[in-house]
């Protein structure tokens, strides 16, 4: 019996071993990839085979990094061993990315499998999939630095990107958090509050040249003095404001400043208003000179035949807080409404604070200035 047992345990382990290497239980434990087996007699009685000496770490010195829209970012992972090895490796490397939209919650099996690639790079050959195709690569300044190169980022870049470094039967890895730069603003639809369900929100912020907030985001607004009492919302499908001054119709005198939550919602079912994220943008935007007011369909010609086209609400906020855009001038916007951006404040430009002040949705034929984006 003995002598039948040899041979199988000899199959399962060169079953097991990169590259088909075979070593029967007798003979020496160390193979020629660097790492040291123990013996699958000695395992864990589920045919695993353990790891001793050589290890893999995989690390990054930033667990968040913050970029603009349009820029370059690098995202830092490297990889080394412990002891060293003598030799290099062929490793695998692969990047993958859990949107913004999805993180609701620590990394969990679950999560990691919603992930999408980005890139899989094995020594010099490397191939990049979907919307990164074409816009990422790997750094590569110095041994066992895998760090990810994205460019022109894009508003849907945002969330959690995990690099996996792959080593024979050795997978480590690491993530690291991305997020863009930008404001949050409250957004209703031109029929009033309370119109758009979790879809139509996602709609309405995309046709500002937005996003849904997300809820780190909109704490960030929060944090920044942003208080708005209608409910709103955010990207993960929960509905929430902020209030930094509590009252009476916006959870009460008695609770303490935060973000007010209902929870997750209904998708389909129930509505409300959406908290927009806008990032820096690559044009202008400008109060156009011209001769007269004009009502909402001359406004849009106007900008067009300056070369350019009427400024949508994402594009005001942006140019607002990114590039200190202030104007005391009311003027049209692609969605109809009619806001202006203060920095400054003072008299006879709204209230106390800096902002972008509203008039809401005025009927078309009434005539104001008009932003331009070009």
């Amino acid at each position: 019996m003995p002598g039948l047992l040899r041979p199988l345990l000899a199959a399962c382990v060169y079953l097991l071993l990169p590259g088909g290497q075979c070593r029967t239980p007798g003979h020496s434990n160390g193979y020629s990839n660097g790492f040291h087996y123990q013996d699958i007699s000695n395992g864990n009685g589920n045919g695993e085979i353990y790891f001793n000496g050589v290890r893999l770490h995989v690390e990054s010195p930033q667990l968040a990094v913050s970029a603009t829209r349009g820029s370059s970012v690098t995202l830092p992972c490297h990889y080394h061993y412990e002891p060293e090895l003598a030799t290099p490796r062929r490793t695998r490397v692969k990047w993958s990315w859990l949107p913004a939209n999805t993180i609701s919650a620590p990394p969990s099996p679950a999560s990691t499998a919603r992930e999408t690639e980005v890139m899989v790079a094995m020594g010099n050959r490397h191939r990049s999939y979907g919307g990164f195709r074409g816009r990422v690569r790997l750094r590569r300044s110095a041994p066992g630095d895998m760090s990810l190169v994205i460019n022109e980022l894009q508003l849907n870049d945002t969330g959690r990107y995990r690099c996996e470094v792959i080593d024979g039967l050795e997978d480590e890895s690491v993530t690291v958090e991305l997020e863009l730069r930008g404001v949050v603003f409250p957004y209703y639809s031109q029929k009033g509050r309370y119109h758009f369900n979790f879809f139509g929100a996602q709609q309405a912020c995309q046709d500002q040249d937005a996003t849904l907030a997300t809820f780190e985001q909109l704490f960030a607004a929060w944090e920044e003095g942003l208080d708005w009492c209608n409910a709103g919302w955010l990207a993960d499908g929960t509905v929430q404001y902020p209030i930094t001054d509590p009252r009476d119709g916006c959870g009460g005198v008695d609770l303490a400043p935060g973000l007010r939550s209902y929870g997750q919602r209904h998708r389909l079912l129930h509505s409300y208003d959406a908290f927009c994220f806008s990032a820096a943008i690559k044009g202008t935007v400008y109060f156009l000179k011209h001769p007269t007011k004009l009502n909402f369909t001359e406004a849009a010609q106007a900008c067009a035949s300056d070369g350019g086209q009427i400024a949508k609400v994402g594009h005001l906020y942006a140019a607002w807080r990114l590039m200190g855009l202030d104007r005391c001038d009311a003027g049209w916007l692609a969605d109809g409404s009619v806001r202006y951006p203060i920095t400054k404040t003072r008299a006879n430009c709204g209230p106390p604070e800096p902002g972008v002040r509203s008039f809401g949705f005025p009927p078309p034929y009434l005539r104001f200035g008009v932003y331009c984006y070009r």
